[in-house]
């Protein structure tokens, strides 16, 4: 495929364009059928019920964009662990050992991956014979009072039929972000950032750690489509939560067939290590949302632990999605005529003159054409809107793929235009203009600040529960607070105690 990069015209433009392949055959049903019979895969937020206990395994998002700083580089992206608790100690979040955490890469769009990079992860603890993540404030990844550490090693794999080839170790013992506990162990989280993020041999780099979650949506859409009337829409869900990523800036020419084949395919998978020491997989993630609302109940965990060049059995919740049907049920919209092959020409084989590859097999996974220039000015709608360097051409972290992928289920392409949306549009967090680009985490302390404590280094911080939130009312427990005040930072802390101990005895009944 020549270089491409005036596709995009607006609504019009794009409908004309992918209606105009499927006339031209682009979808011709003998394309449809040599699709091997059968499974395919991806995943997202607690997608499918085995998944959803072993949040450690969990692959939530995947993204790959041409690097906007770097345009001679490709950016791919790929988080883990839904819905962290950023306070959810005294265990907080780390990539499990027994695990292959995988970034594969199809170069020539025979849905079968021809390079692969994988993440392994080591445990470390400094001591165990105390509760605490970190033991004081930490101001570097190597501090002593980081307490529980992870490093990494990822290697790259070249591939042919499934098979590798050569194995090359790119990275080795790399140190992990640590997940953010708060403001007195983390005073300035953003240099532990930094820190995690390593250059390798070859011109890539390489992050893995905890960041924001970058997905913005409503997930109230599973309340009957957001409460039967759209009384619930609007919030974005996860604000606040965090994930575990891992992020990989690589030149492009490492991962493309050649300047005049530019289209790659992305998913990724994570293999846990059971009991008889094999690795299997257990996740797997390509688009978004894709055995969230396309695949049902029964085909869930099948579909996590395929692969690409089986997607043929699936084919049928793509062909005959449920999702309209739903909304014209409640919403009374009526639904795109079915069998659906304009979804199976976007997401399964990639748009005609954007990021089809040539002879592609239809496969389930993310296609970037790494030939299309970063925007200037990237539209929440990316394609949608004539923003060639967005959704569905890869996914940038800020690209609302919600909204675009909605208004597609609903018949965009086919003309049924339509503005539909869960009214969440951007992320509560603002993305960075460097490698990784992702935002900080939320941090652990987020809660009120202790009762006369406006902020700042204040030793009363340290007492924690032993102070009283700020607003509670008492006039005993200010008594002994105010007490405090002329103490040394030893007496304070044994007033603490004496607080916390007078506060239990005041609750029993005698």
């Amino acid at each position: 495929m020549a270089p491409t990069s005036r596709i995009g015209a607006g609504r019009g433009g794009v409908a004309a364009l992918i209606c105009g392949a499927l006339a031209a055959g682009g979808l011709a049903a003998a394309g449809v059928t040599a699709l091997e019979p059968e499974a395919a895969s991806a995943s997202s937020h607690r997608e499918a019920p085995l998944i959803s206990g072993t949040p450690q395994y969990d692959n939530t998002d995947l993204y790959a964009f041409v690097s906007p700083d770097k345009p001679d580089t490709t950016t791919i992206i790929a988080n883990w662990i839904p819905f962290e608790e950023p306070a959810g100690g005294p265990n907080f979040f780390t990539f499990a050992e027994d695990a292959r955490y995988d970034l594969h890469i199809d170069h020539d769009g025979d849905a079968q991956g021809d390079l692969l990079f994988r993440y392994t992860f080591r445990t470390h603890t400094k001591n165990d014979a105390t509760f605490l993540y970190a033991t004081g404030p930490v101001t570097a990844l190597d501090d002593p009072d980081l307490n529980i550490t992870q490093t990494y090693d990822i290697e790259l794999l070249k591939l042919r039929d499934q098979r590798p080839v050569s194995r090359t170790k790119i990275a080795d013992d790399v140190p992990v972000a640590p997940s953010n506990v708060g403001r007195a162990s983390m005073p300035d989280y953003d240099t532990l950032r930094k820190q995690a993020v390593r250059e390798l041999a070859g011109g890539a780099t390489t992050f893995a750690g905890q960041a924001d979650d970058p997905f913005f949506l409503d997930l109230r859409v599973f309340d009957l489509l957001y409460g039967g009337n759209l009384s619930e829409v609007g919030n974005d869900t996860l604000k606040g939560y965090n994930v575990n990523s891992l992020a990989l800036q690589v030149p492009t020419d490492m991962i493309t067939e050649s300047a005049d084949q530019p289209v790659v395919g992305i998913w990724s998978t994570t293999q846990r290590e059971n009991a008889e020491g094999h690795f299997v997989q257990v996740s797997r993630l390509g688009n978004p949302l894709v055995n969230e609302v396309v695949n049902p109940l029964r085909d869930k965990d099948v579909f996590n632990a395929s692969a690409p060049w089986d997607d043929a059995r699936f084919l049928k919740n793509v062909t005959e999605p449920e999702l309209p049907r739903l909304i014209e049920a409640i919403y009374r919209i009526d639904a795109p005529d079915e069998p659906r092959d304009d979804l199976v020409d976007v997401f399964l084989k990639g748009v005609e003159g954007l990021n089809r590859p040539p002879h592609g097999t239809p496969s389930e996974m993310l296609r970037l054409n790494t030939s299309i220039e970063p925007a200037a000015e990237p539209k929440r709608l990316g394609v949608l809107d004539g923003d060639n360097a967005g959704f569905p051409n890869g996914r940038r972290l800020t690209d609302d793929v919600i909204d675009a992928s909605l208004q597609v289920v609903e018949g965009e392409l086919v003309g049924a235009e339509n503005d539909l949306g869960d009214a969440v549009d951007a992320n509560d967090k603002e993305f960075g203009a460097a490698f990784p680009y992702l935002a900080n985490p939320t941090e652990g302390s987020r809660g009120p600040l202790a009762k006369g404590v406006d902020g700042g280094d204040d030793v009363r911080n340290q007492l924690g529960d032993a102070l009283r939130p700020a607003g509670a009312q008492g006039s005993g427990d200010t008594t002994l607070i105010a007490a405090s005040a002329g103490a040394g930072a030893g007496g304070l802390l044994l007033i603490g105690v004496a607080l916390m101990w007078w506060r239990r005895m005041r609750g029993r009944a005698y």
